[in-house]
């Protein structure tokens, strides 16, 4: 495991478009610019990483609360499945239905979308408005495994809130740290 941080994507870039799998639903989900939510959050986050697991019960939390609020969660796995079978398919689906997920959780089996997002650990957090522009990237908040600070998702929040009530995300954004993605030779 190295503790790799986010590559922070720039801002104001447009969200690459995808088709990935939903292995706990069994279908194909499309993520494209014609969808008509007020933001959206793309988190590539994977089962095995004990920085996705710190906060995976947060995960659940913070989709549960804006996706009533008209927010687009996906997370995506896009780790080397074959030389790390706990970020399988099926594995993939129990973690899903253990933790509740409430968003889709896809398989991005040729890392093509990791690579389109400059996606470098698990968790990374991008945050899109309406138009589909990134205003937010990096970390869900300053907790880390054994920091000792609670799980609160303050910096997705705080960039969820900032484009609900038509303000401004702050640009002073801190990367994210984690396991960096498992890259395929």
């Amino acid at each position: 495991m190295a503790k790799t941080p986010s590559s922070m994507l720039p801002l104001g870039t447009q969200a690459p478009q995808f088709s990935l799998f939903d292995p706990v639903n069994n279908k194909t989900v499309n993520f494209n610019e014609h969808h008509d939510n007020t933001a959206t959050v793309i988190m590539f986050i994977c089962n095995h990483c004990p920085y996705v697991k710190h906060v995976n019960h947060e995960l659940t939390r913070i989709a549960k609360d804006y996706m009533k609020k008209d927010v687009l969660f996906l997370a995506i796995n896009s780790n080397d499945i074959n030389h790390y079978p706990d970020d399988s398919p099926e594995n993939m689906k129990k973690t899903a239905q253990l933790m509740g997920y409430p968003f889709p959780y896809l398989l991005d089996e040729t890392q093509e979308v990791a690579r389109a997002y400059q996606a470098a650990c698990t968790p990374d957090f991008f945050v899109f408005n309406k138009n589909n522009q990134l205003v937010y990237r990096g970390q869900l908040d300053d907790s880390r495994p054994g920091n000792n600070i609670d799980v609160n998702g303050n910096s997705v929040r705080e960039a969820l809130d900032c484009i609900l009530s038509n303000q401004a995300v702050p640009q002073n954004q801190k990367p994210s740290l984690g396991c960096n993605i498992k890259w395929k030779e």
